[in-house]
């Protein structure tokens, strides 16, 4: 038997088992009792919960009839004009099943052309008394005005630390893994507050092991230790560059770890470094500069050694 997919197998079945955004939870919750739904648009990071309160809605509305009554639609893989005028107009002008209204949702609508979000425009005046839309947008600016100004605009936030370990803690205990907070606090750090990043970092970790360990996380997430790019930056500041150019070495190398990986965690542990701000900033500004390069096409290795060489440089 396959293993299921943890992001779909603990993906909430009602709002009030969702994590974090509990101000957006509570007005979904009074639309739901007034069973009244106005379009909706939801804004907001990936993973911080837009798909599953869609979900959610579309099952206290219309309950065991929901999948009848739900059309989900990914706007990134059918952005064209063709979409909103076939698929999305043949769902909309259908009756609902046993209730009033269907629901659309289109997930990534900010990846529709301007023609197919006039399209749509159109569609959802023609079908307002039979169909509601829930657009979802990484980039709520990029949704023309006369779509906005047509929905009510929830803008959720990432999760917080507390919030996302206590959703993984469920996960933790239903799964009956072994893991100590650190580790938990660990997989919050490199999710950066996206859940869905969470539970597939967990879930990969745990496929080794029902013993979770930072050191599993890490291997997982295809990061290095923080301890281990902080030496480097504190031996390349220290003008020790060929130490600090080993480390380099066997971050890439032996642990194959992307180049932009690795200039992202630099650009996160410059932080914590024991330096003035004023060096923070000038090691930020180079930072930028380098990891611009990097998604430029040049070569990873040659790039990395110059920014350490920079650090020194600044030192």
């Amino acid at each position: 038997m396959f293993e299921e997919i943890w992001t779909e197998k603990y993906r909430p079945k009602k709002l009030e088992e969702m994590a974090g955004q509990k101000e957006i939870v509570n007005r979904l919750e009074s639309f739901v009792k007034k069973r009244s739904l106005p379009h909706c648009l939801f804004a907001g990071p990936a993973g911080t919960g837009k798909t599953t309160a869609a979900l959610c809605i579309a099952r206290a509305f219309f309950g065991e009839h929901w999948h009848s009554n739900f059309l989900e639609l990914n706007a990134s893989d059918e952005r064209g004009i063709d979409t909103i005028r076939t698929k999305v107009k043949d769902f909309a002008r259908t009756r609902a099943i046993g209730d009033s209204f269907k629901i659309i949702y289109l997930d990534e609508a900010d990846a529709l052309t301007r023609d197919a979000q006039q399209a749509l425009r159109r569609t959802m005046e023609n079908f307002a008394g039979i169909c509601r839309f829930i657009l979802a947008a990484n980039y709520s600016s990029k949704i023309i005005l006369p779509i906005q100004s047509r929905c009510a605009v929830f803008r959720f936030s990432r999760l917080t630390k507390d919030e996302a370990t206590d959703y993984l803690k469920r996960i933790q205990k239903a799964e009956k893994l072994t893991i100590d907070s650190k580790s938990l606090g660990m997989v919050f750090e490199l999710s950066e507050g996206d859940m869905r990043k969470a539970v597939n970092i967990l879930q990969t970790a745990a496929i080794s092991s029902k013993k979770v360990t930072s050191k599993i996380i890490l291997e997982t997430a295809g990061k290095a230790e923080p301890k281990q790019i902080t030496a480097m930056l504190n031996l390349a500041l220290k003008g020790k560059f060929t130490q600090a150019r080993k480390i380099l070495i066997s971050i890439l190398f032996e642990q194959g770890l992307s180049g932009e990986d690795v200039i992202k965690q630099i650009h996160k542990e410059i932080f914590s470094l024991q330096i003035s701000d004023k060096k923070k900033m000038e090691l930020v500004a180079k930072t930028g500069e380098y990891e611009f390069r990097l998604t430029e096409g040049s070569n990873e290795l040659i790039q990395l050694e110059a920014l350490l060489a920079q650090f020194g440089l600044i030192r």
